[in-house]
């Protein structure tokens, strides 16, 4: 994922898709979960992902399930013509945070890591002494205060982004070039103190990872496919390091270049946490994921625990629309409430060419995964295709 689509994905996320949605406490979260879905509509939710001009999508794939009923669709792809296979392969994007959180507290709940002991504990000489002491669970829980990734830099233009689109870089590379830049840019420093306020954050799983590979002694992608994909039987997901050839079949990424060419990016770099995967996988995962089936009721909580003060309200969410100004994260999921009162948990995701999202109610009343080809390097700007897929599934008859 390049520098631009890390600053802008920290901009927006499925709050700011869906109208009406808000932050909920941890509290009202589960109570909320039990409303009910009327039954899924075939029609109306091939109509909902259908791309329109207005959208700047080239095409998507779409998966809904409620207990009981399972959904698939997708689209043409606008630029090839050909009918995009229902369960294409996709660059998931920021969806890997949930994958690495997971990682991370199995390794808590094995006591090889402790969520409220430091980063600086565990790698010391990693961040600059500028930087206050964070805990672990501050990175998951977006609560660091930490600068975001190559923050500071220039904004690339799409023709910067598209020509660049095979950079590859390590872990300890993307923190020390954010946070020690040598090309001029002041050095960044925190946002807030540590744990006083939420803020989307994208280098504190970069530092997560490189925790990971600290404590294991081995690779990331070792790591998180032996503790998730394998035992999920997640064979269609994969950690493709700097490999940037795309598995068949897959749902083809385009990006506008500034003669206003759709250009194929499915082919691209990024970082150790890459992950490529499908709507059925993703939602294999979310589904074994919300039955508790990869962490410890201890670890398990610490997913929906939204971060609060210490009078219990809910901390302020800043610089951003990813929450309804508080708290709307916990550990590498997000939560947001539909107008019927149930609570989606879940996480998007934006590499380039590439918007997504998968989200399902605690009790699985209602799962959703989806991936759309998006054509623009504005990466905060809402998804009308979300928009449409939740009214599709709130009320189909409409």
């Amino acid at each position: 994922m390049t520098a631009i689509v890390r600053r802008a994905a920290a901009l927006t996320f499925a709050c700011s898709t869906i109208a009406g949605l808000t932050a909920v406490s941890s509290t009202s979260a589960s109570a909320a979960s039990a409303a009910s879905f009327p039954p899924l509509n075939p029609a109306a939710l091939q109509a909902a992902i259908q791309t329109l001009p207005s959208d700047d999508a080239a095409g998507d794939v779409v998966r809904v399930g409620e207990p009981g009923e399972l959904w698939t669709g997708s689209t043409v792809d606008a630029e090839t013509g050909r009918q995009i296979p229902p369960n294409a392969h996709f660059h998931a994007g920021s969806i890997a945070k949930t994958f690495e959180t997971v990682v991370i507290l199995q390794l808590a709940a094995e006591g090889r890591i402790d969520l409220d002991q430091t980063i600086q504990h565990y790698m010391p000489g990693l961040l600059p002494d500028r930087f206050a002491p964070i805990t672990v669970r501050e990175l998951i829980n977006f609560t660091s205060g930490l600068p975001d990734v190559d923050e500071g830099a220039p904004p690339a233009t799409a023709d910067q982004v598209i020509a660049t689109r095979f950079g590859y870089r390590t872990f300890d590379q993307i923190i020390q070039q954010t946070l020690s830049p040598t090309d001029g840019r002041p050095a960044p420093v925190s946002h807030f103190t540590p744990g006083t306020e939420q803020e989307y954050n994208s280098l504190g799983f970069r530092i997560g990872g490189a925790l990971i590979e600290h404590i294991t002694g081995h690779s990331y992608k070792q790591e998180l496919t032996a503790r998730v994909l394998r035992p999920l039987h997640l064979t269609q997901t994969s950690v493709p390091e700097d490999d940037p050839v795309m598995p068949k079949p897959y749902l083809h990424g385009y990006m506008t270049d500034s003669q206003g060419r759709a250009v194929d990016v499915s082919e691209q770099g990024g970082d150790p946490s890459n992950l490529i995967t499908t709507p059925a996988d993703l939602d294999r995962f979310i589904t074994a994921l919300m039955q508790g089936r990869l962490l410890p009721a201890a670890q398990q909580k610490e997913l929906f625990a939204l971060p609060t003060d210490g009078q219990g309200h809910l901390l302020p969410f800043v610089n951003g629309t990813s929450c309804p100004k508080v708290a709307c994260f916990g550990a590498g999921l997000m939560s947001t409430t539909l107008p019927n009162g149930a609570v989606l948990w879940g996480k998007t995701g934006h590499d380039d060419g590439y918007a997504n999202g998968m989200f399902a109610t605690r009790d699985l009343s209602i799962r959703a995964v989806y991936s759309i080809s998006n054509l623009s390097v504005d990466f905060s700007a809402p998804s009308p295709l979300s928009e449409r897929l939740i009214g599709a599934v709130l009320a189909p008859a409409k």
